[in-house]
C-alpha cells in the first residue's frame, strides 16, 4: 500500500445552470434574458421571430413557436428552469391562456425544470385590499381575474398531480420597456414636447394621492434569477407550487410625478387620462373595452407585501433607488439620459 494514496477529487462536476425563457421579445421576458446572462447563466431564449434588439453574447436562441413542446423539449434538453415570459393578446386571454398554460406544463414536465411564472394582482378581483399578501383571497369577479385564478390553479394541479414545480413570483404594473403605461400614456409625447420647447406633462390614469403597485422590470428580473438559484441550490426549500409577493415600488402617481420632476429639473403639467374616450370607443373596440374593465386598479390603493420573499432571500431583494429609475423613464421618453446600464447593474449581482 503506498504511503500516499492517491487524494480524492476536491469538487465535483456539476450540470451548468441553464434557463430557458419563453418570450424572449417580449418585456418581462427579454428582461428576464438579460438578468439571468448577467448572472451567469446559459441562457435559451425562445422566440418566433429575431431579436427586437441584441443579446448579450452566449445566448443561445431557440426560433420555434412556444406551443411546440416537443421541439423545445429536444432543443433546450437540460434546462432546469423554465421562465415563462409569454403574453397573448389582451383580448385573446379566453381562448389562449389555457392551451398556453397547457404547453409550458407540459414543457416543464418533459424537461424536469421548475417553471416559473410572473403573476399580477388581478386575481384579487375588483376590491382588492390595500394590503396583498400570499393569503389574500382570489375573487374571480371579472373575466381577467378568473383567466389568471385559473392559471394559477392548472400550475398547483399540477405539481399535486404530477409533481411539476413551479413558482409564481406576483408583481405590480410593469415598468422599464415599451408598452407600459408609462409610455403609452403617462409620460406620452414627453421628450417631443420637451424638444419644441414646451412644458412636459404626466398624465394621471386616476387620484393623485393612491398608492400603486409598480415592479421595474430589471428589478423583477433579477429576482427571478436570484429565487431560480435557490431553488437550484436547495431544491427541497420550497414548496412544489410556490407563490411570493415581489413588493417592487408602492408609489402614487403623486409621488412619481415629483421624482420625475426632481429628475428632470423641472415641474410637469398634470393631465387626467381620458378614460371617456375609451368608454365611448369600447362598443366597437374590444382592446379599450378590456382596458376600461380594469380601470378600477387606479382607483383601488393597493400594494403587494414582499415580506416572504424577503425573507427567502435574507433581504438581497433587487430594488433599484427610485431617483435611478425616474432617470432612466424619462431617458425611455426621449427627455433625459439615464447613467448608461444603471438600471441593469442596480437589479443584477455578478455571477458565482
Amino acid at each position: 500500500m503506498p504511503d500516499h494514496p492517491t487524494p480524492l477529487p476536491t469538487t465535483v462536476a456539476t450540470a451548468p445552470r441553464t434557463v430557458l425563457v419563453l418570450g424572449a421579445n417580449g418585456r418581462f421576458g427579454r428582461a428576464a434574458v438579460l438578468a439571468f446572462a448577467s448572472a451567469g447563466w446559459q441562457v435559451l431564449a425562445q422566440l418566433r421571430r429575431t431579436p427586437r434588439a441584441p443579446l448579450p453574447a452566449g445566448v443561445r436562441l431557440l426560433q420555434a413557436d412556444a406551443l411546440d413542446v416537443a421541439t423545445l423539449a429536444r432543443d433546450a434538453a437540460g434546462a432546469q428552469i423554465v421562465v415563462h415570459g409569454l403574453s397573448p393578446r389582451y383580448t385573446a386571454w379566453a381562448t389562449a391562456l389555457p392551451p398556453q398554460t397547457a404547453a409550458v406544463l407540459a414543457l416543464a414536465r418533459a424537461l424536469g425544470a421548475t417553471l416559473m411564472v410572473p403573476g399580477n394582482v388581478y386575481n384579487f378581483g375588483r376590491a382588492l385590499p390595500p394590503r396583498l399578501t400570499e393569503a389574500t383571497p382570489f375573487v374571480p369577479d371579472h373575466p381577467k381575474a378568473a383567466q389568471r385564478i385559473a392559471v394559477e390553479a392548472a400550475l398547483q394541479q399540477a405539481a399535486q398531480a404530477d409533481g411539476v414545480r413551479s413558482i409564481v413570483i406576483r408583481a405590480g404594473d410593469f415598468l422599464g420597456d415599451a408598452g407600459t403605461w408609462a409610455d403609452l400614456a403617462m409620460l406620452k409625447g414627453l421628450g417631443a414636447r420637451l424638444a419644441r420647447g414646451q412644458a412636459g406633462r404626466f398624465t394621471r390614469m386616476g387620484p393623485a394621492d393612491l398608492p400603486h403597485a409598480w415592479a421595474w422590470l430589471p428589478d423583477l428580473a433579477a429576482t427571478f434569477e436570484r429565487v431560480a438559484a435557490l431553488q437550484l441550490a436547495q431544491p427541497g426549500r420550497l414548496a412544489p407550487h410556490t407563490v411570493l409577493h415581489f413588493a417592487g415600488h408602492t408609489l402614487s402617481q403623486a409621488a412619481l410625478q415629483q421624482a420625475l420632476e426632481s429628475a428632470l429639473g423641472q415641474p410637469l403639467q398634470t393631465a387626467a387620462f381620458p378614460w371617456w374616450v375609451l368608454r365611448l370607443a369600447s362598443p366597437v373596440a374590444p382592446m379599450l373595452r378590456a382596458l376600461v374593465q380594469m380601470r378600477y386598479l387606479w382607483q383601488r390603493p393597493h400594494q403587494l407585501d414582499g415580506q416572504a420573499l424577503a425573507s427567502l432571500l435574507a433581504g438581497d431583494v433587487p430594488h433599484t433607488p427610485l431617483p435611478v429609475l425616474a432617470r432612466a423613464l424619462l431617458a425611455q421618453a426621449g427627455a433625459g439620459a439615464a447613467q448608461p446600464g444603471t438600471a441593469v447593474r442596480t437589479a443584477a449581482r455578478p455571477a458565482g
